[in-house]
C-alpha cells in the first residue's frame, strides 16, 4: 500500500472520514494533507502516545543514529523520559533559535541540556526559518549515522517536519514535502525521505503532551499563542501584591516584591493591575513556591523567569501543566 507523502498516513479511496483518504490512489498526498497544505484546513486526528510507543521500540533495536529535536520555547516536562525507549546514540538538535533573544548565548543553551541523562552524542542549536547551521547539523548527521537511515524523533510541535524540509531543501534532490502545521498529530505515521543513496531520514509522529495548552483551547487561536519571530521578554518589577493575567489564558497573583520576566508569544496581551479580582471560575488554581532563579512554565504557552524565591497564585485552563524548572536564561 502507498503512503502520503505529507504525513506517512496509508492511502485509501474507502472511507473518506478515515485516515489517509484520497480522491485517486495516484495522489501522493491524502485529501487531510492537500487541504493543511493549501487551505490551512485542519482536520482533528485522535491519536495517544500508545500509538507511538510502537515506532519507538522498533527504533530501539537498530542500531541507527536518532536526531531528537527539542523546542528551545517550550522544553517538554518529560524529555528525560524518552532514555527509557531509545538507548540509539542522538544528536540533540535544539529548534526555534530565532524566537529566543539574540542575547541569550548559545553556548548557555547547550549548557543547560547536560542535565538530561540521554546518551546525547552532539547537540545542535538551529533555526529553520533563518537556515541557521543547517550545514553543520548535516556534517554531524553524516558524521555519526551508524547506517544509511537516520530517524527524527521529537514531541509535537518541536520542528521535525520543517527542519527535514529544509534539510530537503538544501541538500536532496526534492523538493519538500512533509506536510507541517501548528496543531498535534499532524504526522500519522513514518515518513522515509532520501536525501541521497546514503542517506535517509525517517520522520516519526511527534510525541503527545497531555497537559499542553494546544489540547485544551481552539485551533483558530493556536497561531496567536505560538510567537513566529523573536520575543521580546516583558519584565515586571513587584513591588505591592498584583495581578498580570493574559486574556482568558491565564492569571498569576504575586505577593512579594520581585522581577518577572514573561517569555511568551508578543501577540499575547498582559495586563497588570493592583486591584483585587475574584477568583476566576473558567480557570483551574496552582499554588506554587518558586525559589530563587527559577522558571514558571504553562505547558505550550511559555515560561516566565522569576528572579527571587517566592510563593505565586496561577489560574489556566483545566488540564494544562505548570510547574517550575531550573531558569533557561
Amino acid at each position: 500500500m502507498s503512503k502520503c507523502v505529507g504525513c506517512g498516513a496509508t492511502l485509501q479511496i474507502e472511507s473518506p472520514d478515515m485516515i489517509g483518504y484520497t480522491k485517486s490512489l495516484e495522489h501522493l498526498l491524502c485529501e487531510r494533507c492537500f487541504r493543511i497544505k493549501h487551505y490551512s484546513d485542519y482536520k482533528i486526528v485522535i491519536k495517544t502516545n500508545n500509538d507511538f510507543i510502537p515506532i519507538l521500540n522498533k527504533i530501539a533495536v537498530t542500531s541507527s543514529l536518532v536526531v531528537l529535536v527539542v523546542d528551545l520555547f517550550h522544553i517538554p516536562r518529560t524529555l528525560e523520559a524518552l532514555k527509557q525507549y531509545l538507548p540509539n546514540d542522538v544528536i540533540l538538535v535544539l529548534t526555534k533559535r530565532d524566537l529566543l533573544p539574540k542575547s541569550v548565548y548559545d553556548v548557555k543553551l547547550e549548557e543547560y541540556f547536560k542535565r538530561y541523562s540521554l546518551n546525547i552524542v552532539d547537540t545542535i542549536i538551529i533555526s529553520s526559518m533563518k537556515n541557521y547551521h543547517f550545514d553543520l547539523l548535516i556534517d554531524k548527521i553524516r558524521q555519526y549515522q551508524k547506517d544509511k537511515n537516520v530517524y527524527v524523533v521529537g514531541f509535537t510541535n518541536a520542528g521535525k517536519s520543517t527542519m527535514i524540509n529544509r534539510l530537503l531543501y538544501n541538500y536532496g534532490s526534492t523538493n519538500p514535502v512533509i506536510t507541517t502545521s501548528f496543531l498535534p498529530t499532524t504526522t500519522i505515521d513514518t515518513i522515509e525521505i532520501a536525501l541521497d543513496d546514503d542517506l535517509t531520514l525517517i520522520d516519526t509522529p511527534g510525541l503527545l503532551e497531555e497537559g499542553n495548552i494546544i489540547n485544551y483551547i481552539n485551533p483558530d487561536f493556536i497561531k496567536e499563542i505560538m510567537p513566529q519571530k523573536e520575543i521580546r521578554p516583558i519584565t515586571y518589577q513587584i513591588k505591592e501584591p498584583q495581578t498580570i493575567l493574559s486574556q482568558d489564558l491565564f492569571r498569576i497573583d504575586c505577593y512579594d516584591e520581585n522581577s518577572l520576566t514573561f517569555y511568551m508569544s508578543n501577540q499575547l496581551s498582559l495586563t497588570r493591575t493592583f486591584k483585587k479580582i475574584d477568583s476566576p471560575s473558567k480557570l483551574s488554581p496552582h499554588h506554587l513556591k518558586v525559589g530563587d532563579n527559577m522558571d514558571i512554565v504553562i505547558s505550550g504557552l511559555g515560561f516566565i523567569k522569576v528572579v527571587k524565591k517566592g510563593v505565586f497564585d496561577i489560574y489556566t485552563l483545566k488540564d494544562v501543566d505548570v510547574y517550575v524548572r531550573d531558569a533557561l536564561i
